[in-house]
C-alpha cells in the first residue's frame, strides 16, 4: 500500500452497517387511542392510551389507564418511555404501573409487525420470553398482542389483546 493510498483508507468514511430497527418504528403509535379488550369473563373492557413524543422528539411516552367496569374494581395506569438509542441502533423502552410492575424491553420488527421484548424469571424461577406485538396497524387502528413464551421463544401464548381506536378529534 503507498503512503497516499493508506492515508486516503484512512481518512475515508466507514459505511455505516444497516440499521437493524428503523429509527420511526413506533411512530404510528403517537397519538390518543380507545382501548378495548376482553376480560377472563369474556366481558368487554375500556381504556384510553396517549402516546407523545417528548424530549425534543426523541422520547415516546405512552400514558396507559384502563376504565374500571365496576365501582370497586381497581383501575391499572402505566407508563412507559420509548427511545431509540443511535449509537446501538435499537429501541429500548421501560415500563412502569400502578400496581407495581416494571419491564425493560428491546424493540425488534418481523415483517409488518413492531414489537418489544424481554426476559424475566418467574416465581418458580423459570425464564419467561415477553412481548408486546404491535399488528395489523393503519392509520387509525391496530391490535396489540401480550404474549409469553416458556420455550425460548419457539411457541407463544396470547395472555391479553388489545384493539387500538385513534379517538376523533
Amino acid at each position: 500500500m503507498t503512503l497516499f493510498s493508506t492515508l486516503l483508507f484512512l481518512f475515508l468514511p466507514f459505511p455505516e452497517p444497516p440499521s437493524t430497527v428503523p429509527e420511526n418504528l413506533f411512530d404510528f403509535w403517537v397519538g390518543e387511542w380507545n382501548l378495548t379488550w376482553e376480560d377472563a369473563q369474556g366481558q368487554t373492557q375500556k381504556g384510553s392510551n396517549r402516546i407523545v413524543k417528548i424530549l425534543g422528539e426523541k422520547v415516546i411516552q405512552e400514558n396507559f389507564e384502563a376504565i374500571p367496569a365496576t365501582e370497586n374494581a381497581t383501575t391499572l395506569k402505566g407508563m412507559s418511555l420509548s427511545v431509540y438509542n443511535p449509537q446501538t441502533k435499537q429501541w429500548h423502552q421501560a415500563w412502569a404501573d400502578s400496581q407495581g410492575g416494571y419491564y425493560d424491553f428491546i424493540g425488534q420488527f418481523e415483517g409488518d409487525e413492531r414489537m418489544f421484548v424481554t426476559s424475566v424469571t418467574n416465581q418458580q424461577g423459570e425464564e419467561v420470553e415477553l412481548r408486546m406485538v404491535f399488528r395489523d396497524i393503519s392509520e387509525d387502528t391496530f391490535v396489540w398482542d401480550w404474549e409469553s413464551s416458556t420455550d425460548g421463544g419457539e411457541t407463544w401464548n396470547l395472555n391479553w389483546q388489545i384493539h387500538y381506536h385513534r379517538k376523533t378529534k
